[in-house]
C-alpha cells in the first residue's frame, strides 16, 4: 500500500532548503521553507494548502514573493506558519508592494499567517487582496502541546531548536494508514472502487459504526450497489496500521539541548531530512555558523532512531565533494565511524 504523501527536496543538496510534500490521492501539497522555489512548477505551487517556515533567514523565506506572484488572482487562500515576529515579517513583505488594482481581481487571495511563540503562545492575522493586504486580526489559532496543525488524516508538530535564534524543527505524521484485505472483498462478494476511499475516510475520521456506506462496484454481470455499515466493513476488509512520520530539521547548532529536543519530537522517525552543512574537519567553522556537520547530523539521526536519513543544505565550499558529506552522515548514523557514542559538547 502507498503512503498518504510523498516528500521530496525542492532543490539539490547545495541549494536552498525546502521540502515539498505531495499528497498522492488529493490535489494538494505542503511546503516546508520558502527559499528559492523556482524549481517548483506553477501547478505545484497551486497545490499548496499550507507552508511551514523554520525561520526567516533569506534562504528560507525569500521565495514568499515568488509564491505570491504565482497564486495571486488564481488561488483563494494559503496558510503560512512561522516563528517569533512572523506576522510582522509577512506584513512588511506585503506592504513593500503597491496594491492599487489587486482588489479588482476576480479571485480573492487570503494569506492566513500563523505565528508560533517560543513560550507556547500563538498569534494569527489575515491579509486579503480585497483590502490591499491590510493586516486584520484572524480567528483564534489553537495549539496543543507541539501540534501546530491538525487534520483528520495527518498532523504537523513543531519544536524550537537553537540556531542563535529560535528555529522550528517540524514533524509531519500520518495518523494511521489503511490496508485493504483482498480476501475480505472476496468474502463480501464485491470489488474495489471509489467507495473504498469513502470508507477509509470514515474510519480515519472516527465515523460511528452504524454510519452507512454505499458500496458500488462493477463486474462481468454489470453494475451493483448495496448499503453496509462502517463497522461491518471495517472489521471485514480493513486493517489500520501506524502512519509514516517524516522529520524536517535545518539550521541548528550541535548541543545537548537541541539533540534532546529532536529526540523527543522525532523518536523512531521513519524518514529524516536533516541539514549536513560542513564536514566534521570543519566543525569549528560550523560552530561559529551555528550549523551541523555531516557527522553531527548522523549522530542525531542515530540518537533519535531514524529509519532513513536524507542529508541536505551542503555548504557550497564542498561542491564536487557531496559523496564525502553523505558518507560522513551514513557512518555516524550507522555507528561505523567509531565515534557514534560521542554526544554534543
Amino acid at each position: 500500500m502507498h503512503a498518504l504523501f510523498e516528500p521530496s527536496l525542492v532543490n539539490d543538496a547545495f541549494g536552498d532548503p525546502g521540502l515539498y510534500v505531495d499528497f498522492r490521492d488529493e490535489r494538494r501539497a505542503l511546503l516546508f521553507d520558502l527559499g528559492d522555489i523556482s524549481r517548483l512548477l506553477p501547478r505545484q505551487l497551486m497545490r499548496l494548502s499550507h507552508v511551514f517556515v523554520t525561520h526567516a533567514h533569506l534562504d528560507h523565506f525569500c521565495g514568499f514573493d515568488h509564491l505570491l506572484r504565482v497564486i495571486l488572482g488564481r488561488k483563494a487562500g494559503i496558510v503560512i506558519f512561522g516563528g517569533p515576529n512572523f506576522l510582522e515579517q509577512i506584513e512588511h513583505k506585503l506592504r513593500a508592494y503597491t496594491w492599487n488594482v489587486v482588489h479588482r481581481y476576480e479571485v480573492e487571495l487570503v494569506v492566513d499567517a500563523r505565528e508560533i511563540g517560543v513560550g507556547g503562545g500563538v498569534r494569527r492575522a489575515l491579509f486579503s487582496s480585497r483590502r490591499q493586504f491590510a493586516r486584520e486580526a484572524g480567528p483564534s489559532f489553537e495549539r496543543s502541546d507541539d501540534v501546530v496543525h491538525d487534520e483528520a488524516t495527518f498532523r504537523v508538530r513543531g519544536r524550537f531548536v537553537d540556531h542563535d535564534i529560535p528555529c522550528v524543527a517540524y514533524l509531519i505524521e500520518e495518523k494511521a494508514r489503511i490496508a485493504v484485505a483482498k480476501d475480505g472483498l472476496a468474502t463480501l462478494g464485491v470489488s474495489a472502487g471509489a467507495w473504498l476511499r469513502e470508507l477509509k475516510h470514515a474510519v480515519l475520521t472516527g465515523a460511528p459504526d452504524d454510519a452507512p456506506i454505499q458500496v458500488l462496484w462493477r463486474d462481468r454481470d454489470g453494475e451493483h450497489a448495496m448499503i453496509r455499515q462502517v463497522g461491518e466493513l471495517r472489521h471485514l476488509i480493513l486493517a489500520v496500521i501506524p502512519g509514516r512520520r517524516i522529520g524536517y530539521v535545518t539550521d541548528l547548532r550541535y548541543t545537548e539541548s537541541n539533540a534532546e529536543i529532536l529526540s523527543q519530537l522525532m523518536h523512531d522517525v521513519d524518514l529524516l531530512f536533516i541539514e549536513s552543512v560542513f564536514l566534521d574537519e570543519d566543525k569549528a567553522h560550523g560552530l561559529r555558523k551555528n550549523h551541523l556537520t555531516a557527522r553531527q547530523a548522523g549522530l542525531i539521526a542515530r540518537r533519535i532512531g531514524a529509519r532513513a536519513v536524507v542529508p541536505f543544505h551542503f555548504s557550497p565550499r564542498y561542491e564536487g565533494r557531496s559523496a564525502a558529506l553523505i558518507a560522513e552522515v551514513q557512518a555516524a548514523w550507522s555507528g561505523t565511524s567509531g565515534l557514534a557514542g560521542q554526544g554534543p559538547d
